[in-house]
């Protein structure tokens, strides 16, 4: 039972302008491994795997252009008890139709709607026995985000472990969007 959700893979510039930011963090917090960097479109969860043929199937249907796209900006998920550090992302209204078309799909493949608004985000770190104020005292280090913009050209069916959240994560099929050009070319096994 594969464990899956949409996302956009962060481009290799934007990762190094990340990596740019790490400071030691509190407790047992820790940076999130540059190549697990990632915009969630649409957290699914443990599927099965025939439902899981039917989604990357209807996600193979969504006609979206490519955009541009900035990171901007730093916040917690957690208040008081803070779990994450993220990077926000610039309004952006492609993205947010991305994120709805990937919705749609999951539902035409019979997953219930995703009780959670979409906050487009990149979790950089995970945080472990830090209080709010520890946290805030690394967000006042790093100080403002905003990085490169960068063009959206695919989306992705991620997978990773059952149960298990913070990477690493497989890329299971990629869906290019129009206009967007990519030059690589997978190799997918459709192994789940």
């Amino acid at each position: 039972m594969p464990r899956v959700f949409t996302g956009i893979e962060i481009p290799a510039e934007q990762r190094d302008e990340i990596a740019r930011l790490k400071v030691p963090l509190p407790g047992g917090s820790r940076w999130a491994e540059p190549d697990d960097l990632h915009l969630t479109l649409r957290f699914v969860g443990d599927i099965e795997k025939p439902q899981a043929r039917e989604l990357a199937d209807n996600l193979e249907t969504i006609d979206v252009d490519a955009f541009e796209l900035r990171l901007a900006g730093l916040g917690v998920f957690g208040g008081n008890e803070p779990r994450s550090i993220w990077a926000g992302v610039e309004t952006s209204a492609p993205l947010e139709a991305l994120a709805r078309a990937n919705d749609r799909a999951a539902r035409a493949a019979g997953l219930p709607p995703d009780g959670r608004q979409f906050k487009p985000h990149v979790t950089l770190a995970r945080v472990k026995y830090a209080s709010a104020d520890e946290v805030a005292r690394v967000l006042q280090r790093i100080g403002a985000f905003r990085s490169q913009p960068f063009i959206v050209s695919r989306f992705v069916l991620f997978s990773a472990k059952p149960k298990t959240g913070g990477g690493p994560y497989a890329i299971e099929e990629a869906f290019n969007l129009r206009g967007g050009e990519y030059a690589g070319d997978l190799d997918l096994d459709y192994g789940w």
